[in-house]
């Protein structure tokens, strides 16, 4: 059933089928489920006067009964507590599921056959229904780097990063999903360059870089005539590139004409590849990749200071030595205690041995975190061992 309707009386749940009058000239997305109040109020402000909803297709709250009333519950806020070993078993699984439907995304624009953003959208509100139920599984499987696979890995750890850093923010959950899908696509640009000049282990020249830079442009263009993607998820693939000081690109913008959002953007985009080893560059450990993301005046440092305190001093994911010689993964944050989290030891720097794998309590045992470190400096391939020996022990 079809039914005109004034923006006055849209309310969440009801499917747009089509904007039927507006007074601005700003393309809006015309069909879709309406999930929020804000996305109300983001029509509104957009001029739109006038909608054609499909009650059919609406998802609209029941008339209440004479039953008694059932306990109000947020869907998306799970309560279960999941242990360590469980969240990242757990968040194993859907990381592994996404690298699938983001590679074959990721090849089909290669191929210059049809994408599937239908398939992309629904991974990220995927991807958001992990993070708000499992945030440390999550946030530690971005840690885990493949060499390899790293504008892939990249793709989706942004999109898991964006979700994580949007609900600190304490946005709603419609805003987070439409930014973790703007992590998604950020970069599928990258897949249309030459992948010689991807792989390029020396420093590139001004000509490389120009077509580098390209790849925005590139990613608009495949974006742009898709109907699932918004003016916001647009937004953040244009200008996640931008800096406040103008040095950025493509368009060289400067602090007042970037959106919040596209900050967000750069610094999860810039955090990601720093702790990431790319061909003409070697990682850097997250505490030290969020030091320097400290004293970027580049990048908006408000919300870096909210991005720290969003991932925490020391990771979910990250490698660590302590003070009694163990290498340990950082399994659960101490929101109390930051620099005390739970940490699965598993090798001696002394004995240059593995050991038994074994969960720790930083904030119940004597001992502490020493430094963060890169498995490159004791010669550990981490991402075989997760696969290999750690995942499996966790069983």
């Amino acid at each position: 059933m079809l039914k005109a309707i004034s923006i006055d009386e849209l309310v969440p749940g009801m499917y747009v089928n089509d904007v039927l009058m507006q007074s601005g000239t700003l393309k809006v997305k015309s069909r879709g489920l309406v999930k929020s109040s804000s996305t109300i109020a983001l029509l509104r402000d957009k001029g739109i006067q006038t909608l054609e909803i499909d009650f059919s297709k609406s998802k609209l709250p029941k008339e209440p009964d004479a039953s008694p009333e059932a306990p109000v519950t947020e869907v998306h806020e799970s309560k279960r507590q999941l242990s360590p070993p469980a969240s990242i078993i757990e968040g194993d699984k859907l990381y592994n599921e996404a690298k699938r439907i983001q590679s074959r995304f990721l090849k089909q624009i290669q191929s210059g056959h049809q994408s599937n953003i239908s398939a992309i959208h629904q991974l990220s509100q995927d991807i958001i229904d992990g993070v708000f139920s499992n945030p440390d599984g999550m946030t530690c499987l971005t840690m885990i780097k493949d060499a390899d696979q790293y504008l892939l890995e990249h793709c989706v750890n942004c999109s898991i990063l964006m979700g994580l850093f949007a609900r600190h923010m304490g946005f709603d959950k419609a805003l987070i999903e439409e930014l973790s899908f703007a992590g998604l696509l950020m970069d599928v640009g990258m897949v249309t360059l030459p992948k010689d000049l991807l792989q390029k282990q020396g420093k590139l020249n001004e000509h490389e870089w120009e077509i580098v830079r390209s790849h925005v442009d590139a990613a608009i263009d495949l974006l742009k005539p898709a109907e699932q993607v918004s003016e916001e998820v647009l937004n953040v693939v244009a200008n996640h590139h931008e800096r406040l000081d103008g040095s950025g690109y493509p368009m060289a913008k400067r602090s007042e004409d970037i959106s919040t959002y596209a900050r967000m953007a750069a610094i999860v985009d810039c955090f990601d590849a720093m702790i990431s080893n790319r061909p003409y560059k070697p990682s850097m450990t997250p505490t030290a990749a969020l030091k320097k993301l400290m004293v970027d005046n580049r990048l908006d440092q408000t919300l870096v200071r909210q991005f720290v305190k969003c991932i925490g001093v020391h990771p979910v994911g990250s490698l660590v030595k302590l003070r009694s010689g163990k290498l340990a993964i950082v399994v659960k944050a101490n929101e109390e205690d930051p620099l005390c989290p739970q940490v699965m030891s598993f090798y001696s720097v002394n004995s240059h041995n593995h050991t038994e794998i074994k969960q720790v309590d930083l904030s119940k045992v004597d001992d502490e975190i020493e430094k963060s470190v890169r498995p490159e400096e004791f010669s550990i391939n981490l991402n075989k061992f997760f696969k290999e020996v750690f995942l499996p022990s966790l069983g």
